[in-house]
């Protein structure tokens, strides 16, 4: 990753930014499982790539739309459930700052749009959502670099 004193202004300021990209499930679950609950996963549940988290909406949504889908743990505020054939994703962060939806275009591929803030950033670039040119693009929008 870039040297933080040469990212672009929202990137260090902390403003979200908005995200519209492709990419497959895998990336989008793997993403999720970074933000949320890495540190606690079961690990029969985080290598079974039909296992998500999901959480209430209270409390930051994440949620699920399959034609299938089977709660099979809860640990705290996050249920795993299997699912097959997702056709979409609804994740916001307990923070608010970050909102994305993953949407099926053709099979185990989809588009991502919303906005991230810069830790959902690094868990995405993580997550091989985003690739090494969306970090290093110029900014566009928000203050200029101090």
């Amino acid at each position: 990753m870039p040297n933080s004193n040469r990212l672009p202004g929202q990137f260090r300021l902390g403003i979200p930014v908005k995200i519209e990209a492709v990419c497959y499930l895998e990336n989008f679950r793997e993403f999720m499982v970074l933000s949320t609950c890495h540190s606690f996963i079961p690990s029969e549940l985080a290598e079974d790539r039909s296992v998500f988290p999901e959480r209430a909406s209270q409390i930051g949504t994440m949620y699920v739309e399959a034609e299938d889908k089977e709660t099979v743990h809860v640990q705290g505020d996050i249920s795993f459930v299997r699912v097959s054939n997702v056709l979409g994703i609804i994740y916001n962060s307990k923070s608010g700052r970050t909102k994305l939806k993953w949407r099926s275009m053709k099979g185990d591929l989809g588009k991502v749009s919303g906005e991230a803030s810069p830790n959902s950033l690094v868990n995405l670039y993580t997550a091989r959502v985003l690739g090494r040119s969306f970090i290093e693009r110029p900014s566009v929008e928000g203050p200029a670099n101090p």
